[in-house]
């Protein structure tokens, strides 16, 4: 009908966006303390049920707003304790998200696009294009409702200790709604996760990184996976924009002034590619002064793929030269791989493909 306002999804809204919402209700922005926690802590999507607001305020916000996130459309559950979740968005499109449990810790690995225009090589994700940046509400929905679905008792417990933006797409691509969904993970009143427990993962979008050490303290892991700009070219096209020097730097000043902040760097070990002593030794010589830990990821098979994985040996050698020289080094245990919900292996279901360009990633920088 003409004239009609679209009613604003507040799933999405930091507390100051609430306070600013309110504010132009002509409320007092306590209200949005009140709301945020209703939300993020209670899981309530009804504003009927929140009882310290008033009927009139509660009807205002009937008539304003709601509170929506994706759709689950499917779950799986590995054999391994790993769940995997399908979302239908209402904005079109679909994408996943994967719980990660383990001994004293659940982690939740969420998406930032529909897609991802970055075309790494070893990237299943990679092969079906770029669709559409999430907003605000459908990055935070996602802990939202993994929390729901796990059974989460608001007064209880945490459930999910750590969330990690290594989903769907490139974060830093998406920059304004995902600042603001790390912002709601942080928020006390909101998850009250520390910034050691959420961290976000890039490919290197050097201008973004720089750009997101003055908006939020969450941890950092770069997609790394190759000690030299002639290899990541190949296996990382953005390299070719922003090469591996511009990106440590950006590293290193993202980390700086806190002597207890390292940068995490994913290498996923890929047969007779990156996985050499060679490269062992010359990653090392990479790293030299950027604070920083290496995980060792298995290279998680999907259909038409032309990469193996190194063996197990191979990993264990290149994991002791990284050591050998300092280099604090994890070999990532493969998860959830029976349901294709391992690192690189998250695809869902995308029904309008489009051609990648370099506007994509000017965007966001």
């Amino acid at each position: 009908m003409a004239g009609m306002r679209e009613k604003v999804n507040l799933l999405g809204m930091t507390r100051q966006k609430l306070e600013e919402f309110f504010l132009s209700m002509g409320e007092k922005p306590f209200r949005a303390s009140q709301v945020v926690k209703w939300i993020h802590q209670f899981g309530v999507s009804d504003f009927d049920s929140m009882t310290n607001i008033s009927m009139a305020l509660r009807a205002r916000l009937r008539e304003l707003a709601v509170i929506e996130a994706p759709t689950i459309v499917r779950q799986q559950r590995s054999a391994d304790g790993t769940r995997k979740w399908l979302l239908e968005l209402a904005g079109g499109g679909r994408v996943e998200m994967v719980l990660i449990p383990e001994k004293g810790r659940a982690t939740l690995c969420v998406s930032s696009q529909v897609g991802c225009a970055l075309d790494c090589s070893f990237c299943s994700t990679a092969r079906q294009g770029f669709n559409r940046n999430l907003d605000g509400a459908e990055i935070i929905g996602q802990l939202w409702l993994a929390n729901q679905a796990l059974g989460r008792d608001p007064r209880g417990d945490r459930i999910i200790s750590n969330v990690v933006l290594m989903g769907m797409g490139e974060p830093l691509l998406n920059f304004d709604p995902v600042v603001d969904a790390m912002e709601l993970m942080m928020d006390d009143l909101a998850y009250g996760l520390s910034k050691r427990r959420v961290t976000i993962s890039t490919a290197g979008v050097v201008p973004a990184l720089k750009r997101l050490r003055g908006r939020s303290e969450a941890s950092l892991a770069v997609s790394l996976h190759a000690p030299d700009d002639a290899l990541r070219n190949r296996l990382i096209p953005l390299n070719r924009k922003y090469p591996l020097a511009m990106l440590l730097d950006a590293c290193r000043e993202y980390v700086a002034g806190d002597g207890k902040r390292v940068v995490t760097f994913e290498y996923v070990m890929l047969k007779g590619v990156n996985d050499s002593e060679e490269q062992a030794e010359a990653l090392a010589r990479l790293l030299r002064g950027v604070p920083s830990k290496v995980n060792l990821i298995p290279f998680n098979p999907f259909p038409g793929s032309r990469y193996r994985s190194s063996s197990p040996e191979t990993i264990g050698r290149f994991s002791e030269i990284l050591q050998e020289r300092g280099i604090v080094t994890i070999v990532r245990r493969t998860r959830g791989g029976d349901i294709d919900a391992a690192c690189g292996q998250l695809v869902g279901r995308v029904q309008d493909r489009t051609r990648r360009t370099s506007a994509q990633i000017r965007e966001a920088c």
